[in-house]
């Protein structure tokens, strides 16, 4: 699978999801629909994507629509993100203070809720699709564990690519100002006080 065939699986889930069918849910029913094999390259090209918006700036944008964020929330933001389809995933990548236009992003700031984006159940769809057809809750991960060294031992790397060694520049999530001046527009949604 490569990264344009995983975008139509996320398109087609988006596509098939409802109020009562959540899109992680209809990401599950799609990926049951596929080989095996085929769901652990979703789940590669799942954690590139994933890895690939693991930096500071995408954690500040983060840290404003959830009202504070951490490593744990932070992953279910990014998958969050895969979640919202190609489009909002390579505008938040490109600049994540373009979220401030996303509509779900605006109701949030004005709901004062932070739920907008963070999709913890996207994390894990592949491994609840393996489930469905085998039946077993651990044949993902000796499926996944097998596959990852199978790609070691060809000269590939499959896993989580976290990207940590290129975060970009770190600051100080606290600091409004700062805030203010890396992310005007999420800033002027989420931080109403001057003296937040």
């Amino acid at each position: 699978m490569d990264m344009d065939e995983f975008w139509d699986v996320i398109e087609t889930a988006r596509s098939a999801a409802t109020a009562d069918r959540p899109f992680a849910q209809a990401l599950v029913d799609e990926l049951a629909g596929l080989p095996k094999s085929e769901i652990l390259s979703y789940q590669e090209r799942f954690d590139e994507a994933r890895g690939a918006v693991y930096r500071w700036d995408v954690w500040a944008a983060a840290y404003l629509i959830g009202g504070g964020c951490s490593d744990d929330s932070f992953t279910d933001f990014r998958a969050g993100l895969i979640a919202q389809g190609r489009h909002w995933y390579e505008q938040a990548a490109a600049c994540p203070d373009s979220l401030a236009r996303h509509p779900a992003v605006i109701h949030a700031a004005h709901a004062q809720h932070g739920e907008a984006v963070f999709d913890e159940a996207t994390n894990y769809a592949a491994g609840d699709a393996f489930e469905r057809l085998t039946g077993d809750d651990h044949a993902f991960y000796e499926a996944w564990d097998t596959y990852q060294a199978s790609r070691k031992q060809h000269g590939q790397d499959a896993g989580d690519m976290n990207g940590m060694d290129d975060m970009g520049e770190d600051f100080d999530f606290d600091d409004p100002a700062e805030m203010r001046r890396r992310l005007p527009r999420l800033s002027a949604l989420y931080l109403r006080d001057p003296d937040h």
